[in-house]
């Protein structure tokens, strides 16, 4: 039995970047200056910065050195966001972040991948939606199309293929609920 095998030379990409070509040039520059540059400390350019280039960026932003945003074009982000070291957002397609959510360091927002299923392994995209009060957690990934529900929290390490329930913290790989988060004033 003869078994197909993927074909890159047949790959074509699919993205719809949402951007001009100046654009997603002037952006490289300007990530690489002022975002993943380790020298520039100030949260508030780079929130003006995300802004200038069409986030939606909400009040009281932190975002710290050596983080990295594909295109920010495709990223809304609430009120009072923590966004750690080398975080990296990747968004090939919509990243909304709602109020009061951390990104620990090194975490990973990857809206794309590849259907392995076909011989062809075409691009496939999906949003990724972190719900009021979520926390992810240090190296954690979030994969395309989860939704990580009110106040759940991705543990450190862990990988979300799938939706996480609110108020429940999963670790793994890949990540289950382990317990409910209770929140005390």
């Amino acid at each position: 039995m003869s078994k197909a095998k993927v074909n890159n030379a047949s790959y074509t990409a699919t993205l719809d970047v949402g951007a001009s070509k100046l654009v997603q040039i002037a952006w490289l520059i300007v990530n690489g200056l002022f975002f993943l540059n380790p020298i520039n400390p100030f949260s508030f350019v780079k929130v003006s910065l995300l802004r200038l280039f069409g986030a939606k960026v909400g009040r009281g932003v932190f975002i710290k050195p050596s983080v990295s945003v594909k295109f920010p074009w495709k990223l809304i982000v609430g009120n009072n966001v923590w966004i750690g070291e080398h975080v990296w957002i990747d968004n090939l397609c919509d990243v909304i972040i709602g109020d009061n959510v951390c990104l620990s360091q090194g975490a990973l927002l990857l809206t794309g991948s590849h259907d392995h299923t076909k011989t062809t392994f075409d691009f496939i995209a999906s949003e990724i939606i972190l719900e009021e009060g979520v926390w992810i957690g240090a190296r954690a990934v979030v994969g395309a199309g989860v939704k990580c529900k009110s106040h759940s929290v991705l543990g450190v390490n862990s990988v979300a293929e799938t939706n996480l329930h609110p108020y429940t913290i999963y670790k793994g790989n890949p990540a289950v609920p382990v317990i409910d988060r209770k929140i005390s004033s």
